[in-house]
């Protein structure tokens, strides 16, 4: 019996509580240190940017060279700026397979050695509520130093064709 009283009692108790602090305004300063640390990590990410040229295409991108920075690659991102992308560091000779785990943004992937267009898989799209084992890989068509991903559809709009070259990627 005092199980069934007190607990729901309990609970509408800490239930007023907490909706009293937040009128109040007592978590803002929490939530103000989450804020500080998410612009914290917004300006690693910037600082970590560069340019690279497709012809006379500009790029912003940013650069993934560990496995673990490879491994979560743009996973998570809601979006990704025009003219923006992201920049997959391998040794040579590589030849990654590549899956939109946690992508959540369709995409082109640019596959590069040296310093050339070797492949291109468009409009690659989002495969939300699919099991890892199922999901569709994107396998290098042959070994690449570089593989760059952009929006879907960036492509097409830039005239990106196989065997242009691109200049930057030595200041990665």
């Amino acid at each position: 019996m005092f199980k069934s009283i007190f607990l729901p009692l309990i609970a509408v108790a800490a239930f007023i509580t907490l909706v009293g602090l937040l009128s109040q305004g007592k978590f803002d300063s929490i939530l103000k240190r989450n804020e500080e640390a998410n612009n914290s990590n917004a300006k690693v990410m910037r600082s970590n940017l560069k340019i690279i040229k497709i012809e006379n295409t500009e790029i912003e991108v940013e650069v993934a060279r560990t496995s673990e920075e490879r491994s979560k690659g743009l996973g998570g991102r809601t979006s990704l700026a025009e003219n923006s992308g992201m920049v997959f560091v391998f040794n040579q000779n590589s030849t990654p397979v590549f899956w939109m785990k946690d992508t959540k943004i369709p995409l082109d992937l640019i596959w590069i050695n040296d310093n050339k267009i070797i492949g291109i898989d468009k409009n690659v799209p989002v495969e939300e509520g699919v099991a890892d084992k199922n999901l569709k890989k994107y396998p290098a068509p042959s070994a690449v130093d570089y593989v760059l991903e952009v929006n879907a559809g960036f492509s097409d709009k830039n005239s990106i064709k196989v065997g242009q070259s691109l200049s930057g990627l030595e200041q990665l």
